[in-house]
């Protein structure tokens, strides 16, 4: 069951997390050696690192030092309208000509080129393909046109104010929207944070003259306020050239106006809001203390910065033990110090934040969480939770030191971003691992409960609730509301650590020896079965220095439960997995595994059931232990069971309030069907759920070893793991039953079906198309379906958003399954204004009537095959491409030696054969046209 608890975030803010302390030392931190910084004559910054994963890539980066606080009145949401004109023109790529260039070299846009803009920040994210040196050179004059020559052509400017518009459309026009705007004079109280949000003013988007935009563009984008980050498989010597020939030219063009630097003011007393909204589900208090923004710079800093993200670790791990040991006075809770608001501004922030199960409980919930801040006051922490977090630690950084030479080159880039715009540290991880552990055990508990205690200050507090509107009555005044938060007259106890010391099998196992073995020498994989029937795909990989992935299926999955018990069968697997193994539950497990790096949990989908997750190599015994017990030992404990029931019942309350759950729920009927394994939760199935029947359906699915197959990809050497899966896997029971699923008749309506919902408050509609069939479920047909999708979505791209502007990001999702029958579906879907939904649908239907009848272009197939080869290699590289993969091959019983011939079958996809394919593939006879509409427009 996904946690209940909501986090409040800056609406439409993209922004980065700031890990940084305060500087206390003089002991600076030694720059990283690897890394190549230089700055041109012109001020322009630049950040240049090798590195070979993935490799031919390279991640680059534009940074300029500045966004919506830099705005003036007339230019509110200009910095953000600055970065979308990037993406229509510069001095050698004309309108839409960049993008189109560089999707015809494989770069995909939005998922790979993209942009954002924070308040004091904004960046352009370009990742590329290094074994082209004349694309390479490419994305840095492209880099430096946007730092210097965009073009701001006044047509490209009036289309951009509609696409802008429905940017905030799409990620707002809710009631996350809605509340962020109460809570934002709060959250940002007295600072120009608040009057600068990066998604501007509607008023200023739709009217500002050009010159405007121009002016904001001159003044900010000027070299001394940029930088230019690359990491990837090149030779520095050269990029380092390109850099000086691309940039060294530019030039001021504005007036050079200061960079002032803005801050959120203390406060002396509480600042207390209470908000309420209709569409919300869940009753939230939220209780924050601001601190001032810390910045690692040197040794002092980086030592303090560990001590207090134990204390942090600490108080977090006891409230989630809180929750889970089912005697918490609230729902859900979290709590944690770190960058207030998600590092957007120069703060940080010790947050809390709980859910009550009721809003007349709101009371009981702070209570209780509170109850917990001052027990960690009053007693501080215990040794015992001390050493697990050291040791939490100490794994966590021995594990990045092993992979340090895997590391992708995105991994390095938020370092340098934030050296260039905060002075921050950039630290090897040879440093930081030798820092950890020469400092790490002289660190006291005593420095621990210091930090803790100071968390809670008596100032720079606020205090927020979110709740329903139709709770309005039960809430407290925003005077007694602080109150209860800053009651002195606590009673609390010493916290009491749950401890099992006692080994995870006692079982004597027998184990099972390997009675058939077969090398697939074209994938490099060992396929084994064991006496007990269980069969094993091994694919040892050097991608990852100390990774292991593991996943494993058999045939049923809640396709065998009876009807009568269908919910409590599709609820089995979360019950069991909330519920600790063997002896242990939750609590108890998770200490027990400390300092593991691991991670292994059991699922039942639709038709098949089994066991997914990860391991170190040191730690894979432990994991096939566990795989051992999820199989023989699972716990039945009603703790657990009450909780996720709780959590559910809380979800299924709240989604009739919640509009897009209500059109969710219309869209899987659609795509699903009508029978009762169709069929969503409801409270009155919740009643009919008991822990004897979830418990008892996931013992039959685990039952019997013999018709599941285990894949393990990663970094292991075959003969050193089998001795391993012998004796766990091979321990467990095989009754030689070969089950397989049934059709439950999930499928979608048949014929054509016009459905529309009227829901939301506000001026939003969303939109789903969907087309489906039979077909036969073929590599050579799917590759056909990826293809149409994509030129589909370009399409799409082009006509609602570019040509249109009624659209900011239309999406073509599509699925194809061969189980039980093979069938696919291909979806086109946007939101939009409520009065422009029938011309953008009939928008829509033209350009798929037109790609039925032409079917795509070999310029459409051309961009899909180059972005399609890139992916393709970097995903070769990839432990999580070969478990998708394997699986994929064995589950379905398809050709193990396919992935060898992808290439050659997209080089073979030709604009001419798709034809006959959209054609059918696009056939109107199965179709969906499902649309959200506020209730206003009924």
């Amino acid at each position: 069951m996904q946690k209940i608890i909501i986090v409040l975030f800056l609406f439409l803010i993209c922004g980065i997390s700031v890990f940084s302390q305060e500087e206390n030392s003089l002991n600076r931190i030694p720059l990283d050696t690897a890394v190549k910084i230089g700055k041109l004559p012109n001020g322009i910054t630049y950040y240049i690192r090798k590195n070979s994963e993935p490799r031919e890539r390279a991640e680059l980066n534009l940074v300029i030092k500045a966004g919506s606080l830099q705005e003036n009145d007339l230019q509110k949401g200009l910095a953000h309208f600055t970065e979308h004109m990037a993406f229509n023109g510069t001095k050698s790529f004309p309108k839409n000509d960049l993008i189109d260039y560089l999707q015809k070299s494989g770069v995909r846009f939005g998922a790979d080129l993209n942009a954002y803009t924070g308040f004091d920040e904004t960046v352009y994210q370009l990742p590329i393909p290094t074994d082209d040196p004349k694309l390479l050179e490419s994305a840095f004059q492209i880099l430096s046109e946007w730092a210097g020559d965009i073009s701001f052509e006044a047509e490209e400017i009036e289309n951009e104010r509609g696409v802008i518009i429905e940017e905030e459309r799409q990620r707002g026009k809710n009631v996350s929207e809605r509340l962020s705007k109460k809570l934002m004079p709060i959250l940002l109280a007295n600072s120009r944070y608040r009057d600068r949000l990066p998604i501007g003013e509607t008023a200023v988007i739709n009217n500002f003259e050009h010159k405007t935009l121009k002016a904001y563009y001159n003044d900010y984008y000027r070299p001394e306020l940029q930088a230019v980050i690359a990491v990837g498989d090149f030779k520095i010597e050269m990029v380092e050239e390109l850099i000086i020939k691309n940039f060294s030219s530019l030039t001021e063009k504005g007036n050079s106006p200061e960079l002032k630097e803005y801050l959120i003011p203390n406060n002396l007393e509480p600042l207390v809001k209470i908000a309420t909204d209709p569409e919300f589900p869940y009753t939230v208090a939220s209780i924050i203390y601001k601190h001032p923004e810390t910045i690692t710079r040197t040794e002092g800093d980086f030592r303090n910065a560990i001590i207090r993200s134990a204390a942090s670790s600490m108080i977090s791990n006891r409230v989630q033990e809180m929750v889970k040991n089912g005697n918490a006075p609230f729902l859900d809770a979290g709590v944690g110090y770190g960058p207030f608001q998600g590092g957007m501004v120069k703060m940080d922030a010790f947050s809390i934040q709980v859910v009550a199960k009721k809003p007349e409980e709101l009371k009981e919930a702070i209570d209780g969480i509170m109850n917990e801040i001052d027990k960690m006051l009053k007693f501080g922490f215990t040794e015992t939770e001390f050493e697990r977090v050291k040791t939490t630690f100490m794994t966590s950084i021995e594990k990045s030191l092993m992979e340090k030479d895997k590391i992708s080159s995105a991994g390095y880039l938020k370092q340098y971003l934030k050296h260039f715009t905060s002075g921050a540290a950039i630290m090897s991880l040879d440093y930081s691992y030798d820092f950890y552990k020469n400092n790490l055990e002289k660190i006291t508990l005593k420095e621990v409960n210091e930090m803790g205690a100071s968390f809670i200050t008596a100032e720079n507090q606020i205090i927020l609730v979110q709740a329903p509107e139709e709770s309005k009555d039960a809430l407290p005044s925003e005077k007694t509301l602080s109150a209860w938060v800053n009651n002195k007259n606590r009673s609390v106890s010493e916290y009491i650590d749950d401890i099992i010391d006692a080994p995870l099998i006692e079982d004597k196992l027998l184990g099972a020896k390997v009675i058939k073995s077969k090398v697939h020498k074209s994938i490099k994989t060992t396929e084994v079965e064991l006496s007990n029937g269980v069969r094993i795909v091994l694919k040892p990989t050097d991608f990852k220095n100390d990774e292991i992935l593991f996943t494993a299926f058999s045939p049923g999955g809640v396709s065998l439960a009876k009807e009568a018990e269908i919910t409590s069968a599709k609820m089995a697997d979360n019950i069991i997995a909330s519920s600790g193994i063997g002896k242990f539950n939750s609590n108890q497990l998770s200490k027990l595994l400390t300092g593991k790096s691991l991670g292994v949990g059991p699922y039942i989908g639709t038709y098949s059931e089994g066991i997914k997750g990860f391991s170190s190599k040191k730690d894979i015994e432990s994991a096939l232990k566990l795989i051992y017990l999820y199989f023989s030992h699972p716990r039945k404990d009603t703790v657990a069971f009450n909780r996720v029931m709780e959590n559910t019942r809380v979800a299924i309350e709240g989604k009739s309030s919640n509009p897009m759950s209500v059109f969710q729920d219309t869209i899987n009927t659609a795509m699903n069907g009508l029978g009762a394994w169709a069929a969503s939760t409801t409270l009155k199935s919740l009643e009919k759920v008991s822990l004897d029947k979830s418990y008892n359906f996931y013992q039959e699915r685990f039952a019997d070893i013999g018709d599941f197959t285990f894949l393990f990809v990663g970094n292991f050497k075959t003969e050193q793991l089998l001795p391993l899966l012998e004796k766990y896997l091979g321990s467990l029971p095989s009754k030689n039953n070969k089950e397989s699923f049934r059709d439950i008749g999930l499928k979608p309506l048949p014929g054509k079906v016009v459905k529309k919902v009227y829901r939301g408050l506000e001026d939003k509609a969303v939109v789903v198309l969907s087309y489906h069939d039979k077909y036969k479920y073929s590599k050579d047909n799917n590759l056909k379906l990826k293809a149409l999708k994509s030129a589909l979505e370009t399409r799409l791209l082009e006509r609602l958003r570019e040509k249109e502007s009624g659209v900011y990001s239309p999406s073509v999702s599509l699925s194809y399954v061969k189980i039980p029958s093979p069938y696919y579906s291909l979806a086109v879907s946007f939101s939009c204004a409520s009065d422009r939904v029938e011309q953008l649908v009939e928008a829509t239907r033209q350009e798929i009537e037109a790609m039925r009848a032409e079917g795509p272009t070999s310029l459409e197939i051309d961009k899909f095959v180059a972005q399609e080869k890139r992916q393709h290699e970097v995903a070769l590289r990839t432990n999580n491409f070969w478990l998708s993969y394997l699986k994929n091959v064995y589950a379905k019983e398809s050709d193990i030696n396919s992935v060898n011939t992808y290439s050659r079958r997209l080089d073979n996809l030709k604009a001419q054969k798709m034809k006959k394919s959209a054609r059918k593939l696009l056939d109107t006879e199965g179709s969906q046209e499902l649309i959200l509409l506020p209730e206003n427009k009924k």
